[in-house]
C-alpha cells in the first residue's frame, strides 16, 4: 500500500474546487504519504504551507488544460507557481502546434517552460487522446530534448484519460529513464496497478484514497 502511495499525485483541479476541498486533499496527503497534491495555480501557496513539514510535494499544472497559451505565458505561470512553493510543474504542450507539425514551436514551449522552473520536476502532458500514434511518439521526443522530465498522458479534461496501450507506448519511446505519469480515469487499483504495468512511474488521481483501499475520494474531478 505505502509503495503505491508513493506514486501518487494526489489530484484536485475541479474549477470549483473550495478551499477547504483543496486543505482537506492535503490532510490526506499527509495522512497516506501520496507523492504529492497537485492543483491549480490559484491554489500552489496555500498547498505549500499546508505541506510544510511533510515529505508530500506541492505540483502545479501550467497551461491547463487546453496548452494554448503562448510560451511566455506559460514560462511566467510556472515561474510564479515555483516561487509560490510548487516544485513540481505539470504543463500542457501546445497541441495545435503539434499537429501543425510545429515542431520548434513545441520545443521552445517546454524549453521556456523548464528555464522557468529550474530545480523542479518537469512534466509535459500530451493530451494523447487528441494525438495519432506518431504524434505522441513525436511529442515525447520532443519533451524529452526539451528537458521535461516526465511525459504525461492527459488533463483528463478531454474525450478521455489515460489508457494502458498510450503508457506503452510513451514508456517504449522515452526509454527506461524518463518518467511517465499515467492521469485522467484512474479510479481503482486494478485500473492503477494495470498502469504501472504498462510502464507508469506516477499516476495522477482524485481517487487516490480508494485506490489504497481507504474510504472515497471527496471529489471526482480529474
Amino acid at each position: 500500500m505505502t509503495d503505491l502511495a508513493a506514486l501518487i499525485d494526489h489530484t484536485i483541479l475541479a474549477p470549483d474546487a473550495t478551499t477547504n476541498q483543496v486543505l482537506k486533499f492535503c490532510e490526506q496527503a499527509k495522512a497516506q504519504l501520496f507523492h504529492a497534491v497537485c492543483v491549480n495555480p490559484a491554489h500552489v501557496r496555500r498547498v505549500a504551507d499546508a505541506l510544510a513539514g511533510s515529505p508530500v510535494k506541492t505540483c502545479a499544472v501550467i497551461g491547463f488544460p487546453l496548452g494554448a497559451n503562448t510560451p511566455a505565458i506559460k514560462a511566467a505561470e510556472a515561474a510564479r507557481a515555483l516561487s509560490d512553493g510548487a516544485t513540481e510543474i505539470d504543463m500542457v504542450l501546445a497541441i495545435g502546434a503539434l499537429k501543425d507539425g510545429q515542431t520548434d514551436t513545441v520545443d521552445n514551449d517546454i524549453a521556456a517552460v523548464r528555464a522557468a522552473c529550474p530545480g523542479a520536476i518537469l512534466k509535459t502532458i500530451l493530451e494523447t487522446c487528441l494525438l495519432t500514434d506518431e504524434e505522441k511518439r513525436l511529442a515525447c521526443r520532443i519533451a524529452q530534448t526539451a528537458g521535461a522530465d516526465y511525459v504525461k498522458t492527459s488533463t483528463g479534461f478531454s474525450r478521455h484519460g489515460a489508457t494502458t496501450a498510450d503508457v506503452a507506448l510513451m514508456r517504449q519511446t522515452v526509454g527506461p529513464t524518463m518518467g511517465v505519469k499515467a492521469s485522467g480515469g484512474i479510479r481503482t487499483r486494478e485500473a492503477a496497478e494495470a498502469m504501472i504495468a504498462a510502464g507508469a512511474t506516477r499516476l495522477g488521481t482524485s481517487s487516490g484514497l480508494s485506490i489504497i483501499g481507504q474510504s472515497k475520494a471527496i471529489t471526482e474531478a480529474y
